[in-house]
């Protein structure tokens, strides 16, 4: 399908999973704005190489997803957002009775607030348009648990149920919402820590890999960022104008224990 003519933009993009996505829309013709809270000669040569591979207009737009008028300015610097993909993230790990509280209020902000404040700007655009997407990219932790990962968890699931509210709130317009729910995914930093990972478990790198890292992961298999990244150019397709306020997962059957 082509998706010329449509602008999409997409937080946190700079690297990983939104990079991915990025290349994947830019691919089927959407002009692309990536975003990170940088701004470095790197970020802009990103769009750049982005623009001349695929063919299509590329900006690099700097915010920082843990502050509110940020988030909002990114979607009105943009200009135009047809399709909107929340996808920054931070992580931390730690018990509940240990977690530091500004990470705890770090995490909700960037990987919760941020997709509502981008939303709630981006939808009069799409409105206007007469067509819209907004792609929350939330995580099997979505939709599960883990220990020591409250915050995290409480986010994703607050990103689950925000893309069920916001899809009520256009049902009856030709706009959608949706969220993708991914497995462990390659990304380059994933694909890092596997040595480091590796020696603390006195492993090599295959077995930790099969029985550590993906050990929730039935197909044992990671995802890709091309996979998340076509998964998201099919939910902007006529194909799935009708899928809205559900979940996809792309977790190698993690869901589905």
């Amino acid at each position: 399908m082509s998706l010329k003519g449509k602008t999409a933009v997409i937080t946190g993009s700079n690297s990983g999973i939104g990079l991915g996505v990025a290349h994947e829309l830019a691919r089927a013709g959407a002009d692309v704005v990536i975003n990170s809270f940088t701004d470095t000669p790197e970020d802009h040569a990103l769009a750049d190489a982005l623009a001349k591979s695929h063919a299509v207009s590329v900006r690099y737009i700097q915010a920082d997803m843990s502050k509110p008028d940020q988030c909002r300015a990114l979607i009105e610097q943009a200009g135009a957002c047809d399709i909107l993909v929340n996808n920054a993230g931070i992580q931390h790990v730690a018990p509940i009775d240990e977690f530091p509280i500004e990470k705890w209020d770090a995490i909700i902000a960037i990987n919760l607030s941020s997709a509502f404040h981008t939303t709630a700007v981006a939808l009069p655009m799409m409105r206007d348009a007469g067509w819209g997407r907004v792609i929350n990219i939330a995580s099997a932790h979505g939709l599960t648990a883990s220990p020591f990962k409250s915050a995290y968890i409480a986010a994703k699931h607050g990103v689950v149920g925000l893309s069920k509210t916001t899809a009520l709130e256009t049902a009856r317009e030709a706009i959608t919402c949706n969220a993708i729910c991914p497995g462990y995914v390659l990304t380059p930093l994933v694909e890092a820590q596997i040595p480091d990972t590796a020696k603390k478990y006195d492993m090599s790198e295959e077995e930790v890999t099969q029985k550590v890292i993906l050990e929730r992961q039935p197909s044992k298999e990671f995802a890709t960022v091309e996979q998340i990244g076509g998964t998201a150019v099919f939910l902007c397709s006529d194909a799935a104008a009708q899928i809205t306020g559900t979940t996809i997962s792309v977790d190698g059957g993690w869901t589905a224990l």
